[in-house]
């Protein structure tokens, strides 16, 4: 990856749907998610098709899936599969990882073989869809073994698309998303790269205190249209927080012609724009 020639790093995209058609959700969770982005009957694109569509732009892409299993009980499309196609387009493509954390020793043992055989530069936790706290115990170990690592991991923080309007929610608990929980995990496991994805709705204030304070904990802008980012959160991003916030669409539901269109738009210091699209990125995820 010549990250020279690029003009934009997507810390945050989603494989959708496996070779063989198999979806990274239910049909009902894809379809409240769809209905909540407004992108009904969106295309779910391939590996191979989010490669071409980055790199006409001259952009590279973060890509993960979510593994839920023991919430949901949907099978995952494998992490092994989301690897081995981004290495086919390593030119635009940084393959993350997602391991249930209640999958315990076993999760570890994958995440510790992802990372050396397959080349995963990082770790997907979505708690609401997961069910689980992110300080919980349980989750420890898993956190260790990444932090040994030295890769990022990504928490899910705020409201969630997935089972909205769906009755329950799905049995969806949005208590798990909000980012003082993963200011715990910042504690424990001080030398873990963070990222905190999405402005993080209602507790967006939470959010920019935990990267405030933690040295090591990052915002990523994904989920949003930028248009409706709360200012508190532009402020932060022009100034305190410039050089550990993200750029992030949450491809295929918003595409990021749509949010860089937006983003143009918003009030930013010019020196902190190449940052957020690109600059913080390169640094966090080790790319030079």
């Amino acid at each position: 990856m010549n990250v020279d020639e690029l003009v934009a790093i997507d810390v945050h995209t989603h494989a959708e749907i496996s070779k063989d058609g198999h979806g990274s959700l239910s049909p009902e969770l894809f379809g409240a998610s769809e209905e909540y982005f407004k992108a009904q009957g969106h295309r779910q694109p391939s590996i191979a098709e989010m490669a071409d569509h980055y790199r006409q732009r001259r952009m590279a892409a973060v890509v993960f899936t979510v593994d839920a299993e023991h919430a949901t009980g949907h099978p995952r499309i494998a992490n092994e599969e989301v690897a081995e196609s981004c290495a086919e387009h390593s030119d635009v493509l940084i393959p993350f990882a997602s391991v249930d954390p209640w999958k315990g020793k076993a999760g570890v043992r994958e995440a510790r073989r992802l990372v050396a055989e397959h080349g995963v530069r990082g770790f997907k936790f979505h708690p609401s869809i997961q069910g689980f706290s992110p300080n919980d115990p349980m989750a420890y170990p898993l956190y260790e073994a990444i932090e040994e690592l030295g890769v990022p991991a990504l928490f899910h923080t705020g409201q969630t698309g997935i089972g909205a309007g769906v009755p329950g929610g799905g049995g969806i608990r949005m208590k798990h998303s909000n980012p003082m929980l993963v200011d715990d995990v910042a504690v424990d496991f001080p030398e873990l790269r963070i990222i905190l994805a999405h402005p993080s709705f209602p507790w967006q204030d939470e959010a920019l205190a935990v990267a405030t304070h933690k040295p090591f904990v990052y915002i990523d802008l994904s989920g949003w249209s930028p248009k409706y980012f709360p200012p508190q959160l532009v402020h932060y991003a022009n100034s305190l927080l410039q050089d550990k916030v993200l750029f992030g669409s949450d491809y295929p539901v918003i595409t990021p012609d749509r949010w860089l269109s937006d983003f143009e738009k918003l009030d930013m210091k010019p020196h902190v724009r190449p940052k957020i699209l690109k600059d913080n990125a390169v640094t966090l995820l080790g790319l030079r």
